[in-house]
């Protein structure tokens, strides 16, 4: 693998999920009572909340798991599956770099 390439690819990603965490905070500021907009569409930005925070949640852990990746990407146990100790696809890891298994092993 080219590691050298892994590793902007890498970047890149953590780029874009910064930039997305960041969009998702905005747009999980709380609705204040205030706001003259009916029961049923301030059910609806409820919803739309609980729907983003859950993004949110999920892009900070991506997030986290890349910056292992960059952490751990000259280690001699990289890109070895943890359950077979097969080398995982340099395909599978450019697609979703923090994988630990491979694809055999992960379902």
């Amino acid at each position: 693998m080219d590691k050298a390439k892994f590793i902007v690819a890498v970047k890149a990603e953590i780029e874009k999920l910064e930039h997305t965490i960041i969009m998702y905070k905005n747009m999980t500021n709380p609705i204040a009572p205030d706001n003259a907009i009916g029961r049923v569409s301030r059910m609806d930005a409820i919803n739309n909340k609980s729907v983003i925070d859950a993004a949110l949640r999920e892009a900070e852990q991506r997030y986290k798991k890349l910056v292992l990746v960059l952490e751990k990407v000259n280690d001699a146990g990289f890109g070895i599956c943890r359950n077979c100790k097969q080398p995982i696809p340099e395909g599978r890891l450019m697609i979703r770099p923090e994988s630990v298994l491979c694809v055999r092993c992960a379902f």
